[in-house]
């Protein structure tokens, strides 16, 4: 058993989900099974678990505290490629404030109460008691990651936890859950093809896991916005379930990012070229 399951495995059984990530920090691609959300996903994607299939699909909600599933054949050949652990910080019943440079630190220490602290390459992460929604860039160099969304295990940590302060939920209130753009002049490809959705909460599962990606992603946000909107046309695009609805969700996430409507709806142009559509 190599060094990081056995890690992997340890913090599983303090009660912290874990999943493998890749060399560059991120969750390994969904199987060829649930690729694109080919399985439908998973059934209630606020929480983590192990998908349908035996491998760590589906980012955060692949986290587990399963021994069994953490140890099967599947997950071990992905922890053998794995460079770092992964967990999910609100199915561990915690909030990180993901501190990405030394500003940000200062920041922290001069506005945030003390709490668990650990360092990273480049800041800190402080680590309070309680959930709450994750928010992205809510100041310059500072993320919040707690329900659906993953961090790096880098160990314990120093100092006591404590409970998630206001000061901390109300920076995400100020950052709205999705900025809902004025309806985008983009074309809802027309049907004709047959329907392979199982039911409407297929559709449903595969935009909300496309808003998540598009969410999570830590950096090359146009070429993100551009795959994501590539990969739900591929499924959704030619039977006409799709509708202005829809579009200005996914719109409304990589706004949320930083994407100027124009590059959303060049991006969505580009997708739907690309798919000849």
């Amino acid at each position: 058993m190599n060094s990081i399951l056995t890690i992997a495995l340890g913090l599983a059984e303090h009660g912290l989900p874990v999943l493998p990530l890749r060399a560059d920090k991120r969750p390994f691609g969904n199987c060829r099974a649930c690729e694109d959300l080919a399985c439908g996903g998973r059934p209630n994607m606020a929480t983590p678990g192990p998908c349908v299939c035996p491998w760590p699909c589906h980012g955060w909600a692949a986290a587990t505290t399963d021994p069994g599933v953490i140890a099967s054949p599947q997950w071990t050949a992905a922890w053998r490629r794995a460079r770092t652990i992964g967990y999910h910080p609100g199915g561990a019943g915690v909030t990180v404030v993901d501190l990405d440079n030394e500003a940000a630190v200062d920041w922290a220490r001069a506005t945030l109460p003390p709490t668990t602290t650990v360092p990273t390459t480049r800041g800190e992460h402080w680590i309070y008691r309680g959930t709450m929604r994750s928010v992205n860039a809510v100041r310059p160099g500072v993320d919040l990651k707690s329900t659906m969304s993953y961090a790096r295990w880098l160990g314990p940590g120093t100092g006591t936890l404590t409970e998630l302060p206001d000061v901390v939920r109300a920076l995400a209130d100020k950052q709205p859950p999705a900025v809902r753009p004025a309806a985008p002049t983009v074309s809802v490809p027309a049907g004709g093809g047959e329907c392979r959705h199982r039911s409407p909460a297929y559709l449903e599962r595969g935009i909300a896991m496309a808003e998540q990606r598009i969410n999570d992603a830590p950096s090359a946000v146009h070429t993100t916005v551009y795959r994501t909107f590539l990969a739900v046309l591929s499924v959704h695009g030619r039977c006409g379930c799709l509708t202005e609805t829809h579009i200005s969700r996914l719109f409304a996430a990589a706004q949320a990012k930083g994407e100027s409507l124009r590059h959303c709806t060049t991006a969505w142009s580009n997708a739907t070229t690309a798919l000849g559509m």
